[in-house]
């Protein structure tokens, strides 16, 4: 008022300004950090849900021991509890220590659920999974995912090294044995070209790299930790078909005396593996060696001879 009236002077104004300036900062970060809290209980309360959900998933006897690597599904069945989807419907086979089956089939079939109850993220809805005779719920969880080797379809890699990314999980790893691991993801030449070779830095989610090369640093992620059980997810999805065969080539010499479950849409990942079953909207229809299969009018040789004529047209 006394500005307009003219009653103050040119340095009473310069004054008045400052002192406006001196509580509009105040102000204004004193609803910046309403605003921060706000958001922040908000956050917290979601972390609190989380933290206080209880596992579902516990150990009944929590056996501790060594494993062989011997499964076996007795008649399993399992809907999940969320969208009450069947995905298994009576779903029976066994694998002994140190060999290998192939789970092939359509999406939808059922194949990562199998790999979801061997890593117990999930319990069967009747039946029982067993693995050295025993059921797997009377492992302790360390016990049965300590000795699993996980290679999932959703490659997950962190803004870290590549050298830190394949020992994630066991960091008394030498570099030795973490050049070996990706010798036998058949990564390290695509590594040495790079200036830092392991020593380079991924970026979010491993954005440096290409699907195919994230799909090698995460099966190597999971042979370094030298488990009983190995499990790759349809892992080879985002690779050629000569990159896929070169993995599968080095994986020859890591499936020996390790049980190895090679779940799959393609025909040429499960010609490596001992036995194979073909599930079909949760069932197996059919289950055998390759060749055996192969001789077979069924779905298996059916989808052999798609995948194939699907490669000689890619070719040409």
């Amino acid at each position: 008022i006394g500005i307009l009236q003219g009653e103050l002077s040119t340095g009473n104004i310069a004054e008045f300004i400052i002192y406006v300036n001196m509580l509009t900062w105040p102000v204004t970060a004193l609803g910046w950090i309403t605003s921060i809290i706000q958001r922040a209980a908000a956050s917290q309360k979601r972390v609190n849900e989380f933290l206080h959900t209880k596992n579902d998933i516990v150990s009944e006897k929590n056996v501790e021991k060594e494993i062989s690597g011997d499964l076996i599904f007795e008649n399993v069945k399992f809907t999940y509890p969320d969208s009450g989807i069947e995905a298994l419907k009576g779903v029976s086979f066994n694998v002994e220590a140190g060999e290998s089956i192939a789970i092939i089939g359509t999406t939808g079939s059922g194949k990562s659920t199998i790999a979801n109850l061997l890593c117990r993220m999930y319990d069967t809805t009747s039946g029982s999974v067993k693995v050295d005779g025993l059921s797997i719920k009377d492992y302790s969880l360390s016990t049965i995912r300590g000795n699993i080797g996980y290679v999932p379809q959703d490659v997950f890699l962190f803004s870290e090294t590549i050298a830190d990314n394949i020992a994630f999980g066991n960091q008394k790893l030498s570099e030795a044995q973490i050049r070996q691991a990706a010798d036998h993801a058949d990564l390290t030449e695509n590594i040495d070209r790079f200036p830092k070779g392991f020593q380079t830095m991924l970026g979010e989610r491993g954005i440096t790299l290409s699907g195919g090369q994230k799909q090698r640093v995460s099966i190597a992620r999971a042979i370094a930790r030298e488990p009983k059980i190995l499990i790759m997810d349809d892992c080879l999805s985002a690779v050629d078909t000569k990159t896929e065969n070169s993995i599968l080539n080095s994986m020859k010499k890591i499936m020996v005396d390790r049980t190895t479950v090679i779940i799959s849409h393609r025909v040429s990942s499960a010609q490596l593996a001992d036995k194979i079953i073909v599930l079909d909207d949760g069932k197996i229809v059919e289950q055998g060696s390759h060749e055996e299969l192969i001789s077979k009018e069924g779905t298996y040789q059916s989808l052999y001879q798609k995948q194939i004529q699907g490669e000689e047209l890619a070719a040409n």
